[in-house]
């Protein structure tokens, strides 16, 4: 036989606590006591229940709120790449250009007043003041064929000068991701 009992407590909330059943084949001295229970111990089992649900509940709130943050960053990482991706293909369709580029070098985007952009091996420091066009920006292509800002190309550097230490390093210490060298 089942035995549930429903206990009310302050806050006017119903838990249902689940007692052990009896077991009339044991050599008990006394049956009667071991079954016994006081008031106090049913609101303190459902005490201890209303406890558990609390603390499962914030548990599986934290975890939920830690995958929801993941997901988040996923997406933002996603747009991230996207557009990066149509800009590359931007670049590569929509800049006129003259030479074989080759990856691991800097190219300079400009403008002529007719609204045709091209790329040229010349920095605007290099044209002086024969540059007549409008500079847009400088990109280095990469060896995946992506483009990447010239003004972000220290950040990517950081990253892989981090990279390169772990790699080399015996001892790996995750969280040491900084653009100096921590030995």
């Amino acid at each position: 036989m089942i035995n549930n009992q429903i206990v009310s407590l302050n806050n006017d909330e119903q838990i249902q606590v689940n007692l052990v059943e009896r077991n009339p084949n044991l050599n008990i001295l006394s049956l009667q006591r071991t079954g016994k229970k006081s008031p106090n111990d049913l609101v303190e089992l459902a005490q201890q229940i209303q406890n558990a649900d609390l603390h499962v509940r914030n548990t599986a709130s934290a975890k939920l709120t830690v995958i929801a943050e993941q997901i988040h960053f996923l997406q933002q990482q996603a747009t991230r790449i996207l557009e990066e991706a149509a800009m590359s293909k931007e670049l590569h369709h929509g800049a006129a250009c003259n030479f074989k580029k080759v990856p691991g070098k800097i190219y300079h985007l400009y403008e002529r007043k007719s609204g045709q952009r091209y790329f040229s091996m010349l920095s605007p420091d290099e044209w002086g003041d024969g540059l007549q066009d409008v500079y847009l920006d400088s990109y280095r292509l990469e060896f995946d064929q992506s483009w990447t800002p010239v003004d972000k190309l220290k950040d990517g550097e950081m990253y892989k000068r981090w990279a390169t230490q772990l790699l080399d390093k015996k001892k790996i210490n995750l969280l040491a991701i900084q653009g100096k060298n921590d030995d």
